[in-house]
C-alpha cells in the first residue's frame, strides 16, 4: 500500500519567521512578567519577616487558650505554670536543637501568633466541624478581578486553543507596603538636606545645562549629516527632544531643535517625492543597498511626517492658549514656539516644493497669512511670495491659489488685503512662455534625401541619419512635453485667479481688497479673454463714477482699462475717452507730501495712454496732458517732480508738434481754459510752459538739469542733451533712485566752505551794528528803572 500523503501544507520559511518572532515575543513578556511576580513575592516574604522579627522582639509572647477550660481557676494555675518555665541551660541538648531550627525557618516567625492551631497539626479524628470553622478568622479577604491580556491562539489536532495572561492588578495594600518600605530605607540612609540656589547659582546650572543639550543636538545633527542613510534613527532621537521636560531650559531647547530639524531636512531630504511601496515590491527580494535606501527613504518620511504634526500642535496649543498638565512650558512662551515653529513651517514651504506633505504645508500656512499678528502674517506672505517668484513649472503655485481661493470665499471676503497681493507675484506670462518655447525649441527642417544625395557622400548621409534620428529623440524626452504642461498649469492657475478677482468685483465692491484686485486686473488684463473685456470695462467706469473708490482706486481702475485695451483689446472699437478725462480732472488730487501715494500709478497710466497709444491719441490731448504735468511738477517732492518731468520729455519726443508748447510768441484760435476738465477743448495751444523757469531755480540739482533739458527743447546731443545715466532710465525708475522716503537730500547737499579762512565770527559780529546799539539801549533803560507795580492793574479789572 501506498503511504498517505501529508495533506498539511508546510509552512514557508518567511512566514516561519514571522511566527517565531511572535513567539518570541511572547515568551519575553511572560519571562518579564515572572520574573516581576517572583521579585514582589519575594520582598513580601522579606516584609513578613521583618515584621515578625520585630513583634517577636517587641511583644511577649500570650499562652494559648483551650476553649474548653473556662474556669478562671485553672487559668490562674497555668499562669503559674508558665512562670515555672525551665531555663535553656536546664534543657536537653535535643530538645534545644529542636528549638533552634524551629526559629530559623520562616514558617514560625511568619505564623499567626493568635491561632489557637500548631505549627504542625495533624488531623484530630475527634474534632467538630463547628470547632473547626469558629477557629477561622472571621475577616473576609475580597480578592480583585483579574484582567486577562488575550494572546495569540495556538491550533492543533483539537481545534484552536485561546491563550491569555494575567494583566497585572497594582494592589493598594502592596502600595502602601511599598511606601513604608521607602520609608524605612529613607530613615537608615540619612541625606543630606537639599541647599537653596541663589539667583545666580541657578543661571549657571542653567547654562550648563544648555550648554549640554546644545552639544547633544550638535552631535546627532553632524551624525545625521555625515551619513543620513546609516543614522536615519538618530532623527527620532532628535525628535524626542521637541518634548523636553526640565522647565529651565524647555523652551529654548525646543526651539534649538525645531530649526536643526529644518535645516537637516533641508539637506538630507532627496530631489524627488517619496511614494509608498506597494505589496509587490515589498514582497520581492532586493539588494542590500536596495534595502537600505527603501528604510532610509521610510524612515525619513515617516520622521517628517512626525516632525510636521509637532509643528501644527505647537501652532495650535497657541491659538487655544490652553495650559497642558506637565506645566512645563508657560503660557508666555507658547507664542515664542509658535513662531519658530512658523518661520520654519515657511522655510520648509519654500525649500521642499517637490517633497511629500507639500500640500498639508500649504493648508497650514493659508490661514496664517490672515492672522491677527502680524508678524506672524507677514512671514507667510512673504514666504508665499518667494514660493511664486521661484516655481518656474507652476504645480506648486497652482495648489496655493486654490487653498487662498477657497479661503476668501469662506471667509466671506473678509480677509488682509496683502493674501491677495501675493498673486502679483505669480510668475505667469502664458503668451510669453508660449513664444519662449517656440523659439527655443525651433522646428529644426532635416535634410531631403535628393539633397542629402547632392551634398553628402554615402559615410556623411550614414552618420547624418544616426544624428538625425537622436535629435527627434531628444527633442521629445526635453522640451514638448515640460512646455505642455506649465502652459496648462499656468491656465488653470489664472484661470482660478481671475474667478476670485471676478467674485470681488460683483459680489464685494466695498471691501478693503479692492485696491488689490484692481493692481492684479491691471497685471495680468492681458491674458483676460476677449469675450469678458466690454462688461469688465462697464464694471471699472461703474465703479470710478459711483464715487465710492480711494483716489488710489480710481487710479488702479484706469490702469487696467488702458491695460486691457493696450493687448488684445487693440481689435475692438471702445472710445476710452472718459478715463483719460478722469485722470487728466484728478491729476492735482496727488498726494504732495512724503508719502508720494499714486505717483508710481500716475507715471504708468501715462506711459501706458499716451506713449503706447501715440496712433489714438490727438495733438490737443497731448498739449494738455503736457501744460497740466509741468504745473504739477511744481507742488511734489523733488522725487515726484523728477518722474513727472522724465515723461514730460518722453511726450515730447513722441509728439514732436508739442514743442510750440515752449515758444511765448506763438499765438492761436481762443484762451487756454485750466480749469475745464475735457483735455480735448481747453485750448492747450494757446499757453506756454512758464512753469519751467520756474523749475529751473529748484533747490534741487537733477530738477533743475531736467528743467534746463526741457526749455531746450529736450534734444538728444549737444549742450544742452542729458547725461546717459538720466536719459536711459525710465520715468519710474527716476522716481524710485531718487527718492525721498529717509526725509534725506538725495544726492546729498555738499558742504559749503567759508569763502574768508582762519577768521573766527564772535559774539556780536553776527548782528547789524543798528540792531546792537538797540539792544544795549533797552537793556540800559531796564536795568534803570523801578520795579514794576501791577496793583493798580489789578484794582482796575476788579472794578471793571
Amino acid at each position: 500500500m501506498k503511504a498517505r500523503r501529508n495533506k498539511k501544507q508546510i509552512p514557508s520559511f518567511r512566514k516561519l519567521i514571522k511566527t517565531s518572532k511572535v513567539k518570541l515575543e511572547n515568551k519575553l513578556k511572560n519571562k518579564q512578567f515572572k520574573q516581576q511576580s517572583t521579585l514582589k513575592k519575594y520582598r513580601k516574604e522579606q516584609r513578613k519577616l521583618r515584621q515578625a522579627v520585630k513583634d517577636a522582639v517587641s511583644k511577649k509572647p500570650i499562652p494559648l487558650e483551650n476553649p474548653k477550660e473556662k474556669r478562671p481557676g485553672k487559668r490562674i494555675e497555668r499562669e503559674e505554670e508558665e512562670e515555672e518555665a525551665l531555663p535553656l541551660d536546664m534543657m536537653d541538648e535535643d530538645d534545644l536543637q529542636l528549638m533552634k531550627d524551629l526559629g530559623q525557618r520562616s514558617s514560625f516567625l511568619t505564623r499567626d501568633l493568635s491561632s489557637s492551631e500548631p505549627v504542625h497539626a495533624k488531623k484530630r479524628k475527634h474534632e467538630r466541624i463547628i470547632d473547626k470553622y469558629e477557629k477561622i478568622p472571621r475577616t473576609l479577604q475580597t480578592a480583585p478581578e483579574k484582567e486577562l491580556i488575550h494572546l495569540l491562539p495556538i491550533k492543533d489536532k483539537s481545534g484552536i486553543i485561546p491563550q491569555t495572561r494575567e494583566k497585572p492588578v497594582t494592589d493598594s495594600n502592596k502600595d502602601e507596603e511599598d511606601q513604608e518600605e521607602e520609608r524605612e530605607l529613607e530613615e537608615e540612609v540619612t541625606e543630606d538636606p537639599i541647599q537653596e540656589l541663589t539667583i545666580e547659582e541657578h543661571l549657571m546650572e542653567r547654562k550648563k545645562k544648555l550648554q549640554e543639550k546644545k552639544m547633544h543636538i550638535a552631535a546627532l545633527a553632524s551624525a545625521i549629516l555625515s551619513d543620513p542613510e546609516s543614522n536615519i534613527k538618530k532623527l527620532k532621537e532628535l525628535r524626542s527632544m521637541l518634548m523636553e521636560q526640565d522647565p529651565d531650559v524647555a523652551v529654548t531647547v525646543r526651539k534649538l531643535v525645531i530649526v536643526s530639524l529644518m535645516e537637516l531636512f533641508k539637506d538630507i531630504t532627496p530631489s524627488y517625492k517619496i511614494r509608498p511601496l506597494t505589496e509587490a515590491e515589498k514582497s520581492t527580494k532586493t539588494r542590500k543597498e536596495t534595502q537600505k535606501l527603501r528604510e532610509f527613504e521610510e524612515g525619513l518620511v515617516s520622521q517628517y511626517k512626525f516632525y510636521l504634526e509637532n509643528l501644527e500642535q505647537m501652532v495650535k496649543d497657541w491659538k487655544q492658549r490652553k495650559l497642558k498638565k506637565s506645566n512645563v512650558v508657560s503660557l508666555k512662551a507658547y507664542k515664542g514656539l509658535a513662531e519658530v515653529a512658523v518661520k520654519s513651517l515657511c522655510e520648509l514651504l519654500v525649500a521642499l516644493p517637490h517633497f511629500n506633505f507639500h500640500n498639508n504645508i500649504i493648508v497650514l500656512i493659508v490661514p496664517l497669512m490672515n492672522d491677527v499678528s502680524k508678524l506672524i502674517s507677514e512671514m507667510c506672505c512673504e514666504a508665499v511670495k518667494k514660493l511664486f517668484k521661484q516655481d518656474k513649472l507652476g504645480q506648486a503655485s497652482l495648489g496655493v491659489i486654490k487653498v487662498i481661493s477657497g479661503f476668501v470665499k469662506g471667509r466671506n471676503y473678509e480677509v488682509r488685503p496683502e493674501m491677495l497681493k501675493t498673486f502679483l507675484c505669480l510668475r505667469i506670462k502664458e503668451v510669453e512662455v508660449k513664444k519662449d518655447t517656440e523659439d527655443i525649441n525651433k522646428p529644426k527642417k532635416f535634410m531631403t534625401f535628393k539633397e542629402k544625395r547632392k551634398s553628402l557622400s554615402r559615410m556623411q548621409r550614414k552618420w547624418k541619419k544616426a544624428e538625425e534620428k537622436l535629435e527627434r529623440e531628444l527633442r521629445e524626452a526635453e522640451a514638448s512635453e515640460s512646455a505642455e504642461k506649465k502652459l496648462k498649469l499656468h491656465t488653470e492657475t489664472l484661470n482660478i485667479v481671475f474667478v476670485t478677482y471676478f467674485r470681488i468685483l460683483k459680489k464685494a465692491q466695498r471691501s478693503p481688497l479692492l485696491p488689490a484686485v484692481l493692481e492684479g486686473l491691471a497685471k495680468f488684463a492681458h491674458l483676460i479673454n476677449v469675450e469678458f473685456f466690454d462688461d469688465l470695462l462697464v464694471v471699472l467706469h461703474t465703479l470710478i463714477e459711483s464715487g465710492d473708490l480711494s483716489y488710489q482706486e480710481s487710479l488702479h481702475c484706469v490702469q487696467t482699462a488702458f491695460h486691457i485695451l493696450s493687448g488684445q483689446g487693440d481689435v475692438l472699437n471702445i472710445d476710452p475717452m472718459k478715463f483719460y478725462t478722469h485722470l487728466y480732472k484728478t491729476l492735482f488730487k496727488l498726494h504732495a507730501g512724503a508719502t508720494n501715494e499714486g505717483v508710481e500709478i500716475v507715471l504708468q497710466c501715462l506711459d501706458v495712454m499716451l506713449t503706447k497709444r501715440r496712433k489714438q491719441v490727438s495733438q490737443q490731448r497731448a498739449l494738455a496732458f503736457i501744460k497740466r504735468l509741468c504745473t504739477l511738477a511744481l507742488h511734489v517732492l523733488p522725487n515726484s517732480s523728477i518722474g513727472i518731468l522724465a515723461t514730460t520729455r518722453i511726450l515730447m519726443h513722441t509728439f514732436p508738434k508739442t514743442d510750440l508748447l515752449l515758444d511765448s510768441e506763438s499765438q492761436g484760435s481762443g484762451v487756454f481754459l485750466p480749469e475745464l476738465d475735457e483735455p480735448e477743448y481747453c485750448n492747450a495751444q494757446n499757453t506756454a510752459l512758464w512753469e519751467l523757469h520756474a523749475l529751473r531755480r529748484h533747490y534741487h540739482p537733477i530738477v533743475q538739469r531736467f528743467a534746463a533739458h526741457l526749455i531746450a527743447g529736450a534734444p538728444s546731443e549737444g549742450s544742452g542733451a542729458l547725461k546717459p545715466e538720466l536719459s536711459r532710465r525710465s520715468a519710474a525708475e527716476l522716481f524710485e533712485a531718487y527718492s525721498m522716503a529717509e526725509m534725506t537730500f538725495n544726492p546729498p547737499v555738499e558742504s559749503s566752505n567759508p569763502k574768508i579762512k582762519g577768521k573766527v565770527l564772535q559774539g556780536d559780529s553776527f548782528l547789524n551794528e543798528d540792531l546792537n546799539q538797540l539792544i544795549k539801549r533797552y537793556s540800559s533803560e531796564v536795568a534803570t528803572e523801578s520795579p514794576l507795580d501791577f496793583t493798580k492793574y489789578l484794582k482796575t479789572s476788579l472794578h471793571q
